[in-house]
Formats: structure tokens, C-alpha cells, sequence
């Protein structure tokens, strides 16, 4: 496993990171396979584990927590987030002071911890200043509750905003976004990413096999396979990408990674990593087998040839318009 800094800070972060936001703990059998899932990638070197507490409604903090008490404190990196609703009360959602306090001690309860390394700022929230959301995030990291802050799928022009306030209010800096990034979704190459390394702030990327398309396993022509995320996922994000541009793509993606000797997924990982800018890459594992072959990514270097094929597949044209 290969470590990088997180953005220009001195925290390293493997390069693949396991999340937690498929984790499927319905069932003793679908516990202990998540469990082993957590364990399997300890051992293989991934040492940033991410959470939300929106996941399954905080089990998902409380079970990562009693699996991550196993090993040293000072051995892992554990991230959580804040903005959904946790409850019915007009205050039990957003970005407010009161809602963050309340709610990150909540986590540090649920997962036993004294403090968290990374915090993110779930979504954006239009209804609180970002002066006061910034100011609370600070304000907590000066308190030791938590080490790093940072945003996930702000806007461009609401993370400049962040970064001003923090600026003019002299705060504790914004160091860390989790966007989504993968072949089919580079929205963040526009101008994220430019801000992100004039900043030093690091990016650690989650959604990098869009919803299980990079796998390689879902082929124009060819029915569903049977169990996949497809045949279940409520809001049927993986089947909205499931078209015949994106399929034709992933043909002839997997064709590139059979040159290299390496599956598509693997390709997919080590594409993301191709950038100085991204720290690590947040990956899901419903079992231990899909967590060895994500890490298998790290330390990868994609051939000068095999990226500019892979450009031409994926054929990205960014948002241009000539102003004046």
C-alpha cells in the first residue's frame, strides 16, 4: 500500500480507502462479512476508513467504531460526516452550529472515539452562513474533537466562499473535499481540482466505479446480474448509468486493462490516482475479495500510451463558453 499526503498537510492517507456507505449489516452473516471487509483491508495497509452518520442512521458509525477498536488509535484515520437529517426536529438537519455540536458528539459516542481525524460537511447547506458553519468547524478542531474539516459535493463557487471565510475570519483551514469522481463523472477537472491545488487541500474521491459500472460486470446486451446493485438499489442510480454510450465505453476500457493485465476496476482506481491532487480514493468492499482486488490499484502507474487511449474512449470535453 502507497501513502500520500493529505493535500499539502502532513497527514497520510492510504491510497485506497474503504467506505462505509454500502455496508450491509442486515444479518449476523452480513455483519461478520463487513466485519472481515474492515479487517481484510486493515491488514493490506488502508488506514482511512470513512463514515457518515446518515449511514443506516449511525449503526453504521457504531458498528466501523467497535471494529476499529481492535487496533491503535494512532494507527488508522476515520472520517465521518454531518448535514442530513438525524431526526423530525426543525434543528436535526443542516449545517448550524447547534446541529454540528450536537451531532459530532453524537458520533463520537456512537463510534467510542475522542476524536475524529476528518469531518466533512455532508452537502451543502443554503439555509446557514458559511461564515457559521466554517466558524463551528474550527472552532471544534481547536477543541481536539476533531483533526481536519472539509466539504463533500460543494459547488465550486461554494467552496471559494468557504475558503474566503476562512480567510477573513483567520479560522482553521478547509483541508480536505470529497467529491465524486470516476471515468464518467469528471465534473471536478473543470475547476475544482485547480482550486484544490492552489490551496493545498486534498481530494479524496468517493464513487470511483460509478455505482459499480467500472466493474466490468454489467455488458451491453447481456441481463443483470443476478444479486448486483442494479437489481435492487432504491434510487437506481447504477441503472441510470447503464446506457449504450457508457457500456460501449466500458467494452473498450476493459480491453485497455486486459493490456495491462489487470481488471477494469483496477484500471479505474489507479485512472483516479493518475492525479498529484487526489489523496486517496474512497472504495466500497461488500466482502473481503472486492477489497484485495481495489488495493491492488495502489502504486499502479497507468502507461503514457494506455492513458492517452483510455482519453480518446472516455472522449471528456469540459464546459467551455467564450465570456465577451
Amino acid at each position: 500500500m502507497k501513502y500520500r499526503n493529505l493535500g499539502k498537510w502532513g497527514l497520510k492517507v492510504s491510497e485506497i480507502a474503504l467506505g462505509s456507505w454500502m455496508t450491509d449489516l442486515n444479518g449476523l452473516g452480513a455483519a461478520e462479512t463487513a466485519r472481515q471487509s474492515i479487517r481484510a483491508a486493515y491488514d493490506a495497509g488502508v488506514n482511512f476508513f470513512d463514515c457518515a452518520d446518515a449511514y443506516s442512521g449511525g449503526e453504521a458509525e457504531r458498528f466501523l467504531g467497535s471494529v476499529l477498536r481492535d487496533y491503535k488509535r494512532s494507527s488508522y484515520v476515520v472520517s465521518s460526516k454531518v448535514f442530513f437529517p438525524m431526526g423530525r426536529g426543525a434543528n436535526d438537519w443542516g449545517l448550524s452550529r447547534k446541529h454540528i455540536v450536537e451531532q459530532l458528539d453524537n458520533t463520537l459516542k456512537n463510534m467510542k472515539l475522542d476524536y475524529l481525524d476528518l469531518y466533512f460537511c455532508h452537502r451543502f447547506d443554503p439555509t446557514t452562513p458559511i461564515e457559521e458553519t466554517m466558524q463551528v468547524l474550527s472552532d471544534m478542531v481547536a477543541q481536539g474533537k476533531i483533526l481536519y474539516y472539509g466539504v463533500s459535493e460543494w459547488s465550486p463557487v461554494q467552496l471559494c466562499k468557504a475558503i474566503a471565510a476562512v480567510k477573513e475570519l483567520h479560522l482553521r483551514p478547509l483541508s480536505v473535499i470529497q467529491p465524486q469522481y470516476n471515468m464518467v463523472d469528471r465534473y471536478i477537472e473543470d475547476e475544482i481540482v485547480s482550486i484544490c491545488a492552489e490551496n493545498g487541500i486534498g481530494i479524496v474521491p468517493f464513487s470511483p466505479l460509478a455505482q459499480g459500472l467500472l466493474t466490468g460486470k454489467y455488458r451491453k446486451g447481456q441481463p443483470l446480474p443476478a444479486g448486483s446493485r442494479a437489481t435492487h438499489q432504491a434510487d437506481k442510480q447504477i441503472n441510470n448509468l447503464l446506457t449504450d454510450e457508457n457500456l460501449g465505453k466500458v467494452e473498450a476500457l476493459s480491453k485497455v486493462a486486459q493490456g495491462l493485465g489487470v481488471n477494469l476496476a483496477v484500471l479505474a482506481l489507479a485512472w483516479i490516482l493518475r492525479l498529484p491532487q487526489i489523496s486517496s480514493v474512497i472504495t466500497g468492499a461488500s466482502k473481503p475479495e472486492q477489497l484485495e482486488a481495489n488495493v491492488a490499484a495502489s502504486g499502479l502507474r497507468i502507461p503514457d500510451g494506455a492513458l492517452e487511449e483510455i482519453e480518446k474512449i472516455l472522449a471528456y470535453h469540459p464546459f467551455v463558453r467564450k465570456i465577451g
